[in-house]
């Protein structure tokens, strides 16, 4: 056992030139091939608390003991990325303000159309040919500027959003709008009337 540990030390020390191994007389003793350290070895332990000192086995190691080093400081708050507030940027197909955008757009818009529909008996296709146009673009003025505004100050939606309604919550409610306009609209066609 004593020259597999001495074996095993010495395949893992490094910088270490081998001269031809034969395999099947590898563990027995005086057929160790030739050994030549190119430099020392050094080891650092982690570990915490009192030293232990190991009297067995004798220091070969011509490296000078290393220096006990001060714990690591301790690490320093994340700073926050630097938000781009350049119009391409935050316009960009993955920027922050496309989806958000049109999904606020969705959720007025579902929900407007249901209310409409309710209310006079429309679908949705009536709606727009009896002046949804002039509707439809002012909303869509007034909240993208909206949306850009904080955008364009640095503000990014999830350093505002706490509790139950967060920015993830807000651009799933939207996708579900968009998804549940789009059906609406579909089923409308295929019915030839209102849904409700």
């Amino acid at each position: 056992m004593a020259t597999a540990s001495f074996n095993m030390q010495s395949v893992f020390a490094g910088g270490l030139t081998i001269s031809k191994i034969n395999t099947n007389n590898l563990f027995f003793a005086g057929n160790f091939p030739s050994l030549k350290r190119n430099f020392p070895v050094g080891v650092r332990c982690m570990a915490e608390g009192e030293p232990m000192k190991d009297e067995s086995v004798p220091s070969t190691s011509a490296a000078q003991p290393l220096p006990k080093s001060s714990s690591p400081p301790p690490p320093s708050p994340p700073t926050k990325p630097k938000v781009s507030t350049k119009f391409s940027d935050l316009l960009a197909f993955s920027g922050p303000a496309p989806e958000r955008i049109n999904g606020r757009l969705a959720m007025v818009g579902f929900v407007a159309a249901l209310a409409v529909e309710l209310s006079k008996g429309e679908n949705v296709f009536a709606q727009i040919s009896d002046g949804g146009v002039s509707w439809f673009l002012g909303t869509t003025a007034i909240l993208t500027l909206a949306s850009l505004v904080p955008l364009f100050q640095g503000i990014t939606v999830e350093s505002k959003s706490k509790g139950f309604m967060t920015s993830n919550a807000e651009l799933w409610n939207g996708r579900f709008a968009m998804l549940g306009l789009v059906a609406l609209a579909f089923t409308e066609f295929v019915k030839g009337g209102t849904l409700i």
